[in-house]
């Protein structure tokens, strides 16, 4: 029998579904992509569910999507605290150390990350309109999130962080811009974000550089360098314009609103 291959994440689905198992998205509507190469994130339908190891989650809501999670038994997903929307009496949350101490203070980062445990259900939200962007993480994928982004990512992804270096990004973004990275061992596993506004992404050929306003971007594979660029533009009496370069290979996510970064 013919299987349904999800345009978004590529994994296999049996005949006859209407939404990807693995990550949620529409399997009877076609990627939207632009000329330039912009495809939308799929917009996940209200009551949408899908699976990751044992564990089940629904999504809610459409404006400020919900993930709904019902967990199984030995799973676990982390999170920062403020998102977890409920939980059932019976969920165990406990404290993930993320290290990095005042590096991540100087960076708005919070210093411990939040771990809820199966079984039971438990919900989370961003308090800010937008779409819950599903990315399966298949074994050895390193991903990189703009800081304050992610929902929540399964027990089985690692977790680090990184900031972006250089004299034009500390001028620009106070102390650099930092991103949290997420990578897989031996086994898959899901990391969830939520984009304010509308989310596109698209993949750039070895080499191929773009140029995008930092508080537009929203992740990139680990394979993408990145790197603040001044523009010939003032942009006020002391300020200057800059960029976020990125470099080839690997995908590029984009959110259409968001918030300026410092320029002075």
């Amino acid at each position: 029998m013919d299987r349904i291959a999800c345009e978004w994440c590529r994994v296999q689905n049996p005949p006859g579904a209407t939404t990807c198992q693995t990550c949620g998205a529409p399997l009877d509507v076609r990627n939207k992509v632009s000329d330039s190469g912009w495809r939308e994130a799929p917009r996940l339908r209200d009551m949408t569910e899908f699976r990751f190891s044992g564990s089940v989650c629904q999504v809610e809501g459409e404006l400020v999507p919900v993930a709904e999670l019902a967990l199984a038994p030995n799973d676990w997903v982390y999170f920062e605290h403020q998102v977890m929307l409920w939980k059932d009496e019976g969920v165990p949350l406990s404290a993930m150390q993320t290290g990095g101490g005042f590096r991540r203070m100087l960076g708005g980062m919070p210093f411990v990350l939040s771990v809820a445990s199966g079984p039971g259900r438990v919900a989370f939200s961003r308090d800010a309109p937008g779409e819950l962007v599903v990315l399966p993480m298949p074994p050895g994928i390193e991903l990189d999130v703009r800081e304050h982004a992610f929902l929540l990512a399964a027990g089985s992804v690692g977790y680090s962080f990184i900031r972006i270096k250089g004299l034009a990004n500390i001028l620009h973004g106070g102390n650099g811009m930092y991103l949290d990275r997420f990578v897989t061992g031996p086994a898959p596993g899901i990391l969830m974000l939520h984009g304010n506004g509308n989310v596109m992404e698209r993949m750039l050929r070895p080499g191929e550089k773009i140029l995008v306003e930092p508080g537009g971007f929203l992740y990139k594979d680990a394979s993408v360098q990145m790197q603040a660029v001044q523009q010939e533009l003032k942009v006020g009496l002391m300020r200057k314009m800059y960029l976020a370069e990125m470099t080839g290979p690997g995908r590029v996510g984009i959110q259409s609103m968001y918030v300026h970064h410092k320029t002075g």
